[in-house]
């Protein structure tokens, strides 16, 4: 018997920060048929408030350090501004959309991340989704926007990394669903040339991956989301694509992007 499906979208802050391509992505991704979820991620309106509020940014290895004053900006851009932006974009477009953070319904929760040798400070790596919330609020009919915002049940809200968050989530629903999973970026798929957008990889298998990666083929930034793709393919999501946020109906149907296979 086929299962039901539900796509899972996570966008990030090329789209987020664009007044003219976020709208335009809200009503392509509203149109999407069926069961969705949009996982956002924080673009850059947090770094500019913090710097406006004389408030010092930490960045190591392409990662925030969350300190106490850091983690009140970000609850208020990436759980408040840019979700309820994001779930009014999406009512204007007739989607009926709720819009949470991990810390609500205990959907998301999870540990502050322990280093030997960089303290992250407020950073949150996942332990468990509550997908039976997801599947209640999904067969309700709504369409659910989650920020990357998460708490450790004690209390503590976390900065956690919105891939991972997307990936976790499609997880969860694996067991209810048949899951696909959308990294939207810039670009139209993994690049063999990161200058070349016509050098879209269709298909990225575990070989050809490994054989790339020791070429130095693949940019670095695409490696931790790439290594996502093929956990949550491990775990029981059905497919993973890479691609372009505004060509998401072609990434949908098959047609171009980066298609993760096991």
């Amino acid at each position: 018997m086929n299962r039901e499906r539900v796509h899972i979208i996570k966008i990030g802050g090329n789209i987020i920060d664009d007044d003219q391509r976020l709208p335009s992505f809200l009503a392509l991704f509203s149109r999407l048929e069926g069961k969705k979820i949009l996982v956002h991620g924080g673009g850059k309106l947090a770094t500019r408030l913090a710097t406006e509020l004389n408030i010092p940014q930490q960045m190591v290895e392409g990662r925030r350090i969350t300190d106490a004053e850091t983690l009140k900006i970000i609850t208020m851009v990436y759980a408040g501004y840019i979700n309820k932006n994001i779930v009014a974009g999406l009512q204007a477009e007739g989607s009926n959309a709720i819009g949470l953070t991990g810390a609500d319904g205990n959907l998301v929760l999870s540990h502050k991340r322990q280093s030997s040798s960089i303290d992250y400070g407020y950073v949150g790596d996942v332990d468990q989704v509550n997908g039976e919330l997801l599947h209640q609020m999904l067969g309700n009919g709504l369409t659910i926007v989650v920020a990357p915002v998460t708490h450790d049940g004690h209390g503590q809200l976390l900065n956690t990394n919105a891939d991972t968050i997307a990936q976790s989530i499609a997880v969860s629903l694996s067991g209810y669903y048949e899951v696909t999973l959308v990294y939207s970026f810039e670009k139209p798929g993994v690049l063999l040339d990161v200058e070349d957008n016509s050098s879209v990889i269709p298909e990225l298998n575990p070989g050809l991956y490994a054989k790339y990666r020791a070429d130095e083929k693949i940019f670095a930034g695409m490696i931790p989301k790439i290594d996502n793709a093929f956990a949550a393919l491990s775990a029981g999501v059905k497919k993973v694509i890479i691609g372009k946020a505004e060509e998401l109906d072609k990434l949908i149907s098959g047609y171009g992007g980066t298609s993760i296979s096991l």
